[in-house]
């Protein structure tokens, strides 16, 4: 089961905190091919949600805001 961890409304800045989390050893899911058909990689109105494995999820959040607040200053 995965737990979203974070809803972010810039794509790009989604990507590369996948990409970071899999850096750290997560496992978050890839979402560029989610979507309706002909639109992939569509957010909706909440942003990009970044979802792990549950078991992951509490450390997983904690390096999430520590990059964000990191990546904002």
């Amino acid at each position: 089961m995965f737990e979203t961890i974070a809803e972010i409304d810039d794509p790009t800045v989604a990507r590369i905190l996948i990409a970071a989390l899999k850096g750290y050893g997560f496992h978050p899911l890839d979402r560029d091919n989610d979507g309706p058909p002909g639109l992939p990689g569509f957010t909706g109105f909440k942003g990009m949600p970044i979802s792990v494995p549950e078991q992951e999820a509490y450390e997983a959040r904690a390096l999430t805001e520590s990059l964000l607040k990191d990546m904002t200053k």
